[in-house]
C-alpha cells in the first residue's frame, strides 16, 4: 500500500480492486458510472474534492497519508457495503452540473435530461416563464432546467423535508435563490394559487416486486423516492388527476415512469401517452408528454 502514493495509482488501484471477477460480479454499476474504470475516477477525484475533468497532468500528485486513508476506506464501502459512489463522496453529476447528494435523495439520473437540452423542444415553441419540479429530490431538474431557462421561475417540491434540505444546498451551490425556491409539499398540497408552462416529473415509479428484489446499491435510497405500490403508479395516477389544476393551458406535464410505461398503458387503455423517443434509446425510457389539452381530456377516464 506504501506504493500507492499518487492520484494515478490510486485510479489504477481502485479500478483493479472493481474490475476483479469476484468483486464486480456482485456490484452494479447505475449510479452515474457504468464500469469498474469510470467508478474508479469518479471514487478518487470526488473524494478529494478535485475536478471530475481534472486534467491528467496532476494524476502524478502526491497524495497525503489522510487522502489515501480517505480512499481506502471509500474503497471499502464501495465494495463491502454497496455503497453507491455519489453517496461516499456526496458529489453527482448531472447535464454537467455537479450537486451535493446523500442518502435523503436519490443519485441523479434521468432521460428528461434530453428534453432539458433543447429547452423541452419540439413541444414547447413559446417563452418558458414558470417551471415545476415535482417530486425534486437534489433538484437537479429544476436547478439544470434554471440554466437553459434564465427567464424561468422554478419551484422545486418534494414531500420530504430531508429532500428539500438537498435541494436547498444545491440552489445555495449554484447560486440561483434569485430563480429556483424549493417547497415541501405532497404533490400540490402547498401549491395553491401557482399554474406552471411546464410540470416535470420523475416520480417514484418502481412496483412492490421489483423493491423486493433490489440490488444493494438501491437500498441506500430513500424507499420514499423509489416504491409506489403494487404496480409503481401509485404517485403518477396522482399527478394525472392533479396536475390539470396547476398548469397553465398552453402549458406541458411531461413524467417519467420508467419501466413501468406499460403498466400505465395497460392501467389505461383509453388514454393516448405521448411516449418521447430517446436519440440512441434502444426501448421505450418511458417518458410522457401531455399537453393540457390532452390532460383535460383523459380526466373522465382517470
Amino acid at each position: 500500500m506504501q506504493k500507492l502514493s499518487t492520484i494515478l495509482d490510486w485510479i489504477r488501484y481502485c479500478t483493479s480492486e472493481l474490475s476483479a471477477p469476484e468483486v464486480e460480479s456482485q456490484l452494479v454499476f447505475a449510479h452515474g458510472c457504468l464500469n469498474a474504470f469510470d467508478e474508479a475516477h469518479a471514487l478518487v477525484l470526488g473524494l478529494l474534492n478535485l475536478p471530475f475533468n481534472l486534467d491528467v497532468s496532476y494524476f502524478s500528485a502526491k497524495l497525503t497519508d489522510a487522502e489515501i486513508a480517505l480512499l481506502q476506506k471509500g474503497l471499502t464501502q464501495r465494495i463491502n457495503d454497496k455503497r453507491p459512489v455519489p453517496y461516499i463522496c456526496h458529489r453527482a453529476m448531472f447535464m454537467g452540473l455537479e450537486f451535493y447528494v446523500d442518502e435523503r435523495v436519490l443519485v441523479p439520473r434521468s432521460p428528461i435530461m434530453a428534453l432539458i437540452d433543447c429547452q423541452f423542444a419540439p413541444y414547447r415553441q413559446q417563452p418558458i416563464n414558470s417551471l415545476l419540479d415535482l417530486c425534486c429530490g437534489s433538484g437537479c431538474i429544476g436547478i439544470a432546467s434554471s440554466y437553459l431557462l434564465p427567464d424561468a421561475d422554478v419551484i422545486v417540491a418534494d414531500i420530504d423535508d430531508g429532500a428539500i434540505e438537498v435541494a436547498n444546498i444545491n440552489i445555495t451551490k449554484h447560486d440561483i435563490a434569485r430563480q429556483v425556491r424549493a417547497v415541501q409539499s405532497d404533490l400540490f398540497t402547498h401549491l395553491d394559487g401557482y399554474h406552471f408552462d411546464i410540470i416535470v416529473s420523475n416520480p417514484p415509479y418502481v412496483d412492490s416486486e421489483t423493491m423486493a428484489n433490489l440490488a444493494d446499491e438501491f437500498l441506500h435510497e430513500p424507499e420514499l423516492g423509489l416504491a409506489a405500490g403494487d404496480d409503481g403508479l401509485d404517485i403518477t395516477r396522482r399527478i394525472l388527476r392533479e396536475a390539470i389544476h396547476y398548469l397553465n393551458k398552453d402549458g406541458l406535464l411531461i413524467v417519467e415512469v420508467g419501466a413501468s410505461w406499460d403498466l400505465l398503458e395497460a392501467a389505461y387503455p383509453e388514454i393516448v401517452f405521448n411516449w418521447h423517443t430517446f436519440e440512441n434509446a434502444g426501448h421505450n425510457q418511458g417518458v410522457f408528454v401531455m399537453t393540457y389539452e390532452e390532460l383535460s381530456n383523459c380526466q373522465p377516464l382517470l
